[in-house]
């Protein structure tokens, strides 16, 4: 008998699913390339929009950090803050005004006067004659002694603050700097951004008239710049600073609206999620390899006479706070990613979600056993479990998303910080304790 139910149990289930096919078939063959030509076009709709997402997060990296370099004083001092004290810079700014004092010093005058002063002497014709040699030696020697003097002012802790306090004084010129507009300390000309360094000038001669060449007295206030960018494109560059620094406030707002719209669009929206994650991760990627190629690309194309190590140390320095958002966004993309594949079905995420709800399990059973009693707590957690859930992801994206500047570490603590969240409510999910206290009554 056994036997022959399950037989015609099954032939009773065969039937219901050809029935189930032949239905199937229909509806199909009645709607399916309207449906088929629907989810193509929100699937091709989807994937333009997280496309131009990515694209658009590539360009709010680059648009906030022109931003900050233009309209924030502080961002700026600590970007550029660091050159002082950087050995290539200080070796730049060495040549630079050594030169500049040098041409401003008459050797001619200099062994002019030694030959006459040796003339009063009374000294004989081959001195004398050796005297008016001089001019190579005095030279060699006046380079060695204004060199070593300004090494000694711009390797001192003075030149930093004075570095530093002027960069702050001037950052009000660097819009007009970028934009083209206006003169002051930073001058956007010849396609250069040159600073003014006669306060070190000033020093120096200071110091050279300490030291006993009053000559250098006669030295005039001399305002003499500094190239700290030079590039014959950086009229263009300075075009598109503008418009980003404009778009700086925007740009990640519309980036992150595009990018819900592509997952809103995309009929599994996990994937489309874990789409948007992987093609932020790699625009970032891009950027970052984008950085250190035009670097080489930079430095190759410098002016004659220019050093590529300053260069590259004011390079390195300008994009330091770029990097850094470049870091974090990827951080968050990949982040995204990995946590929207981890809420799937596949085995890996099934395998580490069971692991985790398991371990939290086992150590709330401890902590029950010890008098531990969730009562109340459990039943609310337990019955608004997932919009916890979504509480805790919504606080952790307003953080990120407000932070001025968030870094890579900030991004970890804060997901370390969402995680710990997560394994809380786990904790505290009286689940299991409704059934026990169901019992009980039920007993009773």
């Amino acid at each position: 008998m056994s036997n022959e139910g399950d037989e015609q149990l099954s032939a009773r289930e065969r039937s219901e699913l050809d029935e189930l096919r032949h239905r199937v078939g229909a509806l199909e063959s009645a709607h399916g390339p309207e449906a088929a030509r629907h989810h193509r076009l929100r699937s091709t709709g989807s994937v333009l929009l997280i496309l131009l997402a990515a694209l658009l997060s590539l360009l709010s990296v680059v648009a906030v950090w022109a931003n900050s370099i233009v309209r924030d004083t502080d961002r700026y001092v600590a970007t550029v803050g660091p050159l002082a004290s950087d050995p290539d810079v200080q070796k730049a700014v060495t040549n630079r005004v050594t030169d500049v004092v040098l041409a401003q010093i008459d050797v001619n005058a200099l062994v002019k006067q030694l030959q006459d002063a040796v003339s009063e002497k009374g000294v004989p014709p081959k001195a004398a004659q050796l005297v008016g040699n001089l001019d190579g030696p005095i030279t060699s020697g006046l380079k060695q002694l204004v060199s070593g003097t300004v090494e000694r002012v711009v390797s001192s802790s003075a030149f930093e603050t004075v570095w530093v306090d002027a960069n702050r004084r001037v950052h009000s010129s660097v819009d007009k700097a970028l934009t083209g507009e206006g003169g002051g300390a930073v001058s956007l000309k010849n396609d250069e951004v040159a600073i003014d360094v006669a306060p070190i000038v000033a020093q120096v001669k200071e110091r050279l008239v300490g030291a006993g060449l009053g000559v250098a007295a006669k030295i005039p206030d001399i305002h003499t710049d500094f190239v700290v960018v030079q590039s014959k494109d950086l009229g263009k560059i300075k075009t598109y600073m503008r418009v980003l620094e404009i778009m700086g406030s925007w740009l990640p707002l519309i980036a992150l609206l595009v990018a819900a719209a592509g997952v809103y669009t995309a009929f599994n929206r996990r994937h489309a999620l874990i789409g948007v994650g992987s093609a932020v991760f790699v625009a970032m990627l891009v950027l970052g390899i984008t950085l250190t190629v035009f670097r080489d690309v930079y430095l190759d194309h410098l002016p004659s006479g220019a050093s590529p190590a300053a260069a590259g140390a004011v390079y390195d320095a300008l994009i330091r706070f770029l990097r850094a958002g470049v870091r974090a966004l990827g951080a968050v993309a990949l982040i995204v990613a990995v946590g929207a594949f981890l809420s799937g079905p596949s085995r890996a995420a099934v395998f580490v979600r069971k692991g985790c709800r398991g371990s939290i399990g086992a150590l709330r059973d401890v902590a029950e056993s010890g008098g531990l009693r969730l009562g109340a707590v459990g039943r609310f957690v337990h019955r608004f479990k997932r919009w916890i859930g979504v509480a805790i992801v919504v606080v952790a994206a307003i953080v990120l998303f407000t932070w001025s500047y968030p870094t890579t570490m900030v991004v970890v603590w804060t997901t370390v910080i969402v995680l710990v969240g997560f394994a809380i409510r786990e904790f505290l999910d009286g689940a299991s304790a409704a059934p026990a206290d169901q019992a009980v009554g039920t007993a009773h």
